[in-house]
């Protein structure tokens, strides 16, 4: 084979291979169109949960008077609130003492006889000092559209200060909105750590059920009758 057919061949070997690129980059510029639409798309949730939240979101010293403060469950360690459900109790403890809210609902998780997120947060207010008549427990708060609708629904409460991580109290807020309750968000600062981090992350996910929770609005997992416990608590405050 001489030089020159070698060259010629060397040549067609490469238009052969920048022919097969150039057919290649329609489906690559698809591919990553696509991926660029569906990424928008995924984070189109937490964009909605930020913008609806607004300016709602602070500090206890900044809330606004309220009759009822939600606590939402966090967590528990051998029976006892998790750091971080802590950290939301000592909040609702501090709008408590400072007179901004008149009671208390703790709302989370006892699904299992032996998991009781309510009786735990009762247990850690009452023992701080709030009275116990002034704080109402939600035993069915198993998520937060749950905890949101049944705060209206079955307790009554239409304003309210909600008390959760600064990373959940966006989504609190948008739910409770959805669910009937005109609110202000305590969100709680916690170290940017890697729990803090695992937090947020979930919202990513939480922010899409988020938005199916809005907009169809379903019943909780367990819904049942009306309770008087907000209601009684507060007529017990205003008689002081």
């Amino acid at each position: 084979m001489g030089v020159g057919t070698g060259i010629a061949g060397l040549s067609r070997r490469r238009a052969g291979q920048l022919g097969a690129r150039l057919r290649q980059r329609p489906t690559q510029r698809r591919v990553f169109q696509a991926g660029t639409v569906l990424s928008a798309l995924a984070l189109l949730p937490s964009a909605w949960v930020w913008l609806s939240a607004g300016d709602r979101v602070g500090t206890v010293q900044s809330a606004p008077a309220a009759p009822v403060a939600v606590v939402f469950g966090a967590g528990l360690y051998q029976g006892r609130p998790s750091p971080y459900l802590e950290h939301r109790l000592v909040a609702a403890l501090d709008l408590y003492r400072q007179g901004k809210v008149r009671a208390i609902l703790v709302t989370g998780d006892n699904g299992r006889v032996e998991y009781d997120e309510p009786d735990a947060m009762y247990t850690y207010l009452t023992e701080h000092g709030v009275p116990a008549d002034r704080v109402v427990r939600d035993y069915a708060g198993f998520d937060t559209w749950d905890s949101c609708t049944r705060a209206r629904r079955i307790f009554g409460v239409d304003h309210a200060v909600l008390v959760s991580q600064d990373f959940h109290v966006r989504r609190a807020l948008a739910l409770c909105a959805a669910a009937g309750i005109r609110s202000y968000a305590v969100g709680v600062p916690e170290p940017h750590d890697a729990t803090w981090l695992y937090g947020g992350l979930r919202e990513v996910a939480g922010a899409g059920k988020a938005a199916v929770n809005a907009w169809l609005r379903p019943d909780p997992l367990f819904l049942g009758p009306e309770e008087d416990g907000i209601p009684k608590a507060l007529a017990e405050a205003a008689q002081e």
